[in-house]
């Protein structure tokens, strides 16, 4: 099968192409893996210095800039059809990805799948007048539909996608992700303090994300346990003044790489967030790499998360309440109980299941 794939280049504060990262990088490639021919066109919303093409990983990933000539990378799209001819067309990353997309698919005859990682009608994109209205009629045109959480089905379902056409497909690890190393060489590559109980978390370091709610909830800990630190990882906003010292290490932005170094150094691990449309719809893709490291894990108790742990209430917080949190860390660090491995897939399981919808797609057409 020939698979292209259609996205923007930046997400998550991330590149998928120069860090080789997360879902718009790691189901092409694994597709590829499987035998499919697949290319990637990445638009980016950041200057690249123009157009590009690179071969890696058995997929052609070609890169043109949005600005300053919006309408150009959608050119590209376009000659990549032509040359490549491809059997189905997958679309990820925004509204304005979606719905061109599926605009340009159904005009030429080609099948059009559309993949919703995040909730992007919550988006500031979508402001856009029209766009929504636009993103909503391509859900309900395409093909099939591949939503992160179950959470997330429910809510393309209620804005008209019929419940047959939309399949869930979380995110996942890959295959290399986990470090064969134990907790003290972890802590030494990272320059982490030996012997000492150590908790933390990377990610978004913003007050919306509720980061401020693991400072707290340590700020709290140190009373009962004096020696534990907390150590923060990640892009930050502004929003919240950090102020290391001797309890408390920032690493910065860490490569993807590293960040599994982190959660093999930590004691317990803190997916933090706060209720919102994206907290409810997200994929929680921290969760999954702490579990696969075998790191205990405390998580706000949201959308998939609270699904996902439901079995598990001592590894849930309400978020906001930092008391609750501080009380959840202590107990975890008392008797540390790591959570289902089963809740972690590598990528290579997840593209079989995507392998799956795209052939469906195809067989429907006409």
């Amino acid at each position: 099968m020939r698979v292209l794939f259609v996205s923007k280049r930046q997400y998550t504060g991330r590149d998928a192409l120069d860090d080789a990262y997360g879902r718009l990088y790691e189901i092409p490639r694994a597709l590829a893996a499987l035998g499919h021919s697949v290319e990637v066109a990445f638009t980016s919303y950041r200057s690249r210095a123009g157009a590009s093409v690179t071969i890696r990983d058995r997929v052609r990933w070609s890169s043109a800039d949005m600005l300053p000539v919006p309408h150009r990378p959608f050119g590209g799209w376009a000659a990549a059809i032509a040359r490549f001819a491809p059997d189905v067309l997958v679309a990820s990353s925004d509204a304005l990805h979606l719905a061109a997309a599926e605009f340009i698919g159904s005009r030429l005859g080609i099948p059009v799948v559309l993949d919703f990682y995040d909730d992007y009608e919550a988006f500031g994109l979508s402001r856009v007048p029209g766009l929504r209205w636009a993103l909503r009629r391509a859900s309900r045109r395409a093909r099939c539909v591949v939503a992160v959480t179950q959470t997330l089905r429910a809510q393309l379902i209620s804005r008209g996608v019929q419940l047959q056409r939309v399949t869930v497909i979380g995110n996942g690890i890959p295959g290399q992700f986990v470090p064969s190393i134990g907790k003290v060489a972890a802590r030494q590559a990272l320059g982490l303090p030996l012997g000492v109980p150590l908790v933390g978390s990377a990610g978004s370091l913003s007050s919306a994300r509720g980061v401020q709610d693991l400072i707290q909830a340590h700020e709290r800990l140190l009373e009962l346990c004096p020696d534990v630190h907390l150590c923060l990882a990640g892009p930050r906003d502004g929003s919240v003044r950090l102020t290391p010292n001797r309890r408390f290490i920032d690493l910065g932005v860490l490569p993807h790489q590293d960040v599994a170094l982190l959660w093999k150094a930590l004691d317990v691990g803190v997916v933090y967030n706060r209720v919102g449309a994206f907290s409810e719809a997200c994929h929680p893709m921290k969760l999954v790499e702490m579990v696969a490291c075998g790191l205990p894990v405390i998580a706000a108790e949201i959308g998939e998360v609270a699904s996902l742990l439901s079995m598990r209430p001592d590894a849930l917080y309400p978020p906001g309440d930092s008391t609750a949190l501080a009380s959840r860390m202590q107990c975890a660090l008392l008797d540390p109980r790591p959570l289902d491995p089963a809740i972690s897939q590598p990528w290579t399981d997840l593209a079989r299941q995507y392998e799956t919808v795209l052939l469906r797609a195809i067989s429907s057409r006409g």
